[in-house]
C-alpha cells in the first residue's frame, strides 16, 4: 500500500514538474511568478513548487530573479522534437562544410600571398614597380590628387571646414610638417585639352625663386 501511494507521488511530482516548465518556458522572456504559477497549476502545497525550483536551479535551468519570481535558462518549448533534432545535425553538418570551406580559402589566400612575394622580391621585377600619372587619372577621374613625398615624422592634418567655393564644392585644406627634411608635393591633375596628365610640382619652382630674389633685396 504503502508503495502505491509512493508511486502515486512521483507520478504526480513528475506530471506536475512538466506542466511546471512549459509554463515556464512559455512565459514572457523566461520569467515566473512562483505564486501566479501557484494558481494557474492548483497546487495547494506551495512547498511542492519549491521542490522543483529547487531541482531546477541546482541543474542550472533556472535562476532566481527575486523572491517569488525565477527565470528559465535552459532551452524553448519542442526543442526535444524530432524537428528540432534533425535541424541540429544539419546545422552542424553545414558549420563542417564551411569550416573546411574557410581552410581551402585560407590555403589559397597564403598562395596567393607567396606568389605576390615572389613576384614583389625578383630583382628582375624592380624597374616595373611604378605607376604612371595617366593609370592614376583613370581611377580617381574627376578628383584633385595631390602625391606627397616626406621625411619621417612628418604630420599630416585636414582640417574640418565648413565654407565652400564659389560653384557650391567643398573647401578642403592640408597642412603638412616636417622638422626632419624637405617635403615633396606633386599636384597630378588631367588637363581637358591634354590627352596625358600634368603633374606640377607644389609650389611650382617658378614661384619659389621669385620668394627667394625678392627677399634677397
Amino acid at each position: 500500500m504503502a508503495d502505491n501511494q509512493q508511486s502515486r507521488f512521483e507520478k504526480s511530482l513528475g506530471l506536475l514538474t512538466t506542466r511546471f516548465v512549459s509554463l515556464l518556458q512559455k512565459a514572457r522572456d523566461g520569467v515566473l511568478d512562483l505564486k501566479v504559477a501557484a494558481d494557474i497549476l492548483a497546487v495547494r502545497q506551495k512547498r511542492r513548487i519549491y521542490d522543483i525550483t529547487n531541482v531546477l536551479e541546482g541543474i542550472g535551468l533556472i535562476e532566481k530573479k527575486s523572491k517569488n519570481s525565477i527565470q528559465w535558462k535552459g532551452a524553448g518549448p519542442g526543442c526535444n522534437t524530432q524537428e528540432m533534432s534533425e535541424r541540429l545535425i544539419t546545422l552542424k553538418k553545414e558549420i563542417s562544410r564551411l569550416e573546411d570551406h574557410e581552410k581551402k580559402l585560407d590555403t589559397h589566400k597564403q598562395w596567393l600571398q607567396q606568389s605576390f612575394n615572389n613576384i614583389a622580391d625578383d630583382v628582375e621585377n624592380c624597374h616595373l614597380a611604378y605607376v604612371t600619372s595617366e593609370d592614376i587619372c583613370k581611377c580617381f577621374e574627376g578628383d584633385t590628387m595631390l602625391t606627397i613625398k616626406a621625411p619621417n615624422g612628418t604630420s599630416l592634418e585636414v582640417p574640418h571646414l565648413s565654407g565652400q567655393s564659389s560653384i557650391g564644392q567643398i573647401k578642403y585644406q592640408i597642412h603638412l610638417k616636417s622638422s626632419t627634411g624637405p617635403i615633396l608635393v606633386t599636384l597630378i591633375n588631367k588637363d581637358a585639352e591634354s590627352e596625358t596628365p600634368v603633374s606640377v610640382l607644389v609650389p611650382p619652382v617658378k614661384v619659389e625663386s621669385s620668394l627667394a630674389k625678392k627677399g634677397t633685396r
